[in-house]
């Protein structure tokens, strides 16, 4: 008996030492995800290490996630199949390498957050963590506030723990919508805790100068907006929304005028806020590329090989679309597209349904929106952040699928027992009280009262 009762407890301690332990390595993992200087970026190191460990202890992929995965791994096979047409392979092995790994990336956050919901909150709180030491570092490289600074500055624009100013100003996007949702339906007294990360991540996407992640973030605030205002039938949260924005709108404003008074950032401004830059638009610029490339692409099927386009041409393609085509070949640029559609198509159609994670896929879907409209103009293939908005979005899908087929009749296929006088008992599982059965009826998918909803959401923020 005394066997027994020491056993118990210690198994009980383990379970928790060890959920302690992986929870803490996902938090680490993400925070990492804002520093990458250089490829491979120690995220890359430490999440190779990760994913083997949990597959090692039996990493699930949920069958709705099948999708993401398949996708992923043919865009990727496109890529080796492109690499045959290279004459020199140079780095190409480890391009392609990098982009298997942050496709395998995705499928990862998708598993664990399928199977562990609860996790999606403590991503969020690491990444806002990550996003608000990168700005500062961004920041202070702007304004030069300590010795070597710069080094987290490009072209006089902050780049924080980043290679590029225009990776760090749309990494900063997702955070950022996370804290303006919190403060768009949090309470009053924890706006001030929630107002200081905000403002800082969102200074940081101003002085990246990134026109792509101004009207990045700008678009899926809109987005974010919109949605609360549809998804909520109660008059006075729509009027809180209204006036917050209103408010939010009025002090962007004011800020915008007294920090270009700044010296420096007015004329920084004013050329970066330009809807074409001269690069755009001269013999070999942006937009003459685009033209080439898309009609060399159909004289390449296969494509050209990773990053040969930029060889021949002193600029990479800065578009996601002709990139996929030039160095993953036809086959990676369908999968990508397939991806993307499939994506946006079965996240919109669960986007609005009152579930626990629903705010997590709310930000995240928007950010990718955001993300994958900036692909237009920019190549996006190897931001980290991307592939973390898959995972995410493609996690809360297979919870949907989970949910829904708690749903179902347990004896679809059987007769029906009341007629002979029988009915079919219900298995122990399905009498088990899960996440999803505090929101909704088994037996009808009709939603329980809002105030139940709300305070058990609560303890999910």
């Amino acid at each position: 008996m005394s066997a027994i009762s020491h056993d118990v407890p210690q198994a009980a301690v383990n379970a928790k030492l060890i959920a302690l332990i992986s929870s803490g390595a996902v938090f680490f993992g993400v925070f990492l995800s804002g520093f990458v200087i250089d490829e491979p970026a120690p995220y890359d190191l430490f999440m190779v290490g990760l994913i083997g460990v949990w597959g090692l202890f039996g990493l699930r992929i949920s069958r709705a996630a099948v999708p993401l995965l398949v996708l992923l791994i043919t865009m990727n096979i496109g890529g080796m199949i492109a690499m045959t047409q290279m004459a020199d392979l140079a780095n190409t092995p480890l391009y392609l390498a990098v982009s298997l790994f942050l496709a395998v990336t995705a499928v990862f956050f998708s598993s664990v957050t399928a199977v562990q919901p609860g996790l999606y909150r403590l991503i969020f709180i690491a990444y806002v963590v990550s996003a608000v030491v990168t700005s500062l570092l961004g920041i202070a490289g702007y304004f030069h506030a300590f010795p070597g600074a710069e080094i987290f500055t490009r072209y006089d624009r902050a780049q924080g723990a980043f290679q590029d100013p225009n990776v760090f100003g749309p990494f900063l996007v997702l955070p950022g919508i996370y804290l303006l949702y919190l403060l768009l339906t949090g309470s009053i007294a924890r706006m001030p805790l929630l107002a200081v990360p905000l403002l800082i991540i969102t200074a940081g996407i101003f002085f990246s100068f990134s026109r792509g992640a101004w009207g990045m973030f700008a678009v899926s605030a809109i987005l974010l907006t919109g949605a609360l205002f549809l998804q909520s039938n109660s008059g006075k949260f729509r009027l809180r929304v209204i006036i917050m924005t209103i408010a939010a709108v009025t002090l962007l404003v004011v800020a915008m005028i007294v920090i270009l008074q700044l010296p420096g950032v007015g004329e920084m401004f004013s050329s970066r806020a330009q809807l074409e830059q001269s690069y755009d638009t001269a013999r070999l610029g942006r937009f003459a590329r685009y033209t080439i490339g898309f009609e060399m692409a159909l004289e390449y099927p296969l494509g050209i090989g990773p990053l040969v386009f930029g060889t021949i041409f002193g600029e990479d393609t800065h578009d996601i679309w002709l990139k996929t085509l030039m160095d993953y070949g036809w086959l990676g640029f369908v999968s990508f597209l397939s991806l993307t559609l499939w994506t946006i198509a079965a996240g919109f159609r669960i986007l609005l349904r009152d579930r626990p994670w629903q705010p997590y896929l709310l930000c995240a879907y928007v950010a990718f929106i955001g993300n994958i409209g900036l692909g237009t103009f920019i190549d996006i293939d190897h931001w980290r952040h991307v592939y973390l908005l898959l995972g995410l979005i493609w996690g809360a899908i297979a919870l949907e699928y989970r949910h829904q087929r708690g749903l179902r009749p347990v004896a679809a296929n059987r007769t029906d027992g009341k007629a002979d006088g029988f009915e079919w008992p219900r298995p122990r599982d399905e009498l088990r009280p899960t996440i999803i059965s505090r929101y909704r009826s088994p037996a009808r998918d009709t939603a329980l009262p809002a105030s139940i909803c709300r305070r058990d959401r609560r303890r999910w923020r």
